[in-house]
């Protein structure tokens, strides 16, 4: 049987590609959204579209109330910023790769899983803190000291397959995986109907991605 993998899925371009990477590789992939109170349910929706696309073992959305606490525009009343600026930009969501990974780390202790698998990325990224090498090293070492799992010699390895890939890459990799990127949602402030506003920094990101793979954008613009 293949062995089971925690995959977090958030609906996006990226977390899809990555579940069909941890697919290929033969795991089982158990795949986690998280509801964190973000300013739109369509990215849930597209996990589940991509989901019964690249055939998970199973999904599962857990709900954390991160807009209780704010201090980002995707969780609190800030405008998302339409243009690039210095620093880290106010859609970063204070913890939330932390949070995120570590329910993933807990179901993955329940279903015996040794890998964890996520989408981030510290090329073409927005700056965020929990998307760089240093925080998937200390998360992975944190899981093997904090968990039972760990400490009897599970070996848990977090990983983090696009690290080190450009859009563009990441792109190719899925378009070569049979990826449809079409049923996926990347932008901080897309509609109901998980149409994309093409002006926040995840839509230019996405864009310039498939522009520069020459590949066609199937995503849908409001």
């Amino acid at each position: 049987m293949s062995k089971p993998a925690v995959v977090l899925l958030s609906g996006g371009m990226d977390s899809a590609v990555v579940l069909a990477i941890a697919r290929e590789q033969g795991f089982a992939c158990h795949a986690l959204s998280v509801a964190y109170g973000q300013r739109h349910v369509s990215e849930l929706d597209a996990s589940d579209r991509v989901c019964a696309m690249l055939g998970a073992a199973a999904h599962k959305t857990v709900t954390v109330d991160l807009r209780s606490i704010g201090g980002s525009a995707l969780t609190a009343d800030i405008d998302v910023p339409e243009q690039g600026g210095a620093g880290i930009p106010v859609t970063y969501v204070p913890a939330r790769n932390t949070i995120m990974l570590s329910i993933a780390l807990g179901w993955a202790e329940v279903l015996g899983a040794s890998d964890i698998f996520c989408g981030v990325n510290a090329v073409d990224y927005s700056g965020y803190p929990d998307c760089r090498p240093e925080f998937i090293e200390g998360f992975q070492h944190l899981a093997n000291v904090a968990t039972k799992a760990g400490v009897e010699g599970a070996q848990i390895r977090i990983h983090a397959p696009l690290m080190r890939m450009s859009k563009a890459e990441i792109a190719r990799e899925g378009t070569r995986l049979g990826v449809d990127f079409s049923a996926t949602v990347s932008c901080y402030q897309a509609d109901e109907r998980g149409r994309a506003c093409a002006h926040c920094d995840a839509c230019r990101l996405r864009a310039e991605g498939f522009r520069d793979a020459g590949l066609p954008d199937p995503t849908r613009y409001r």
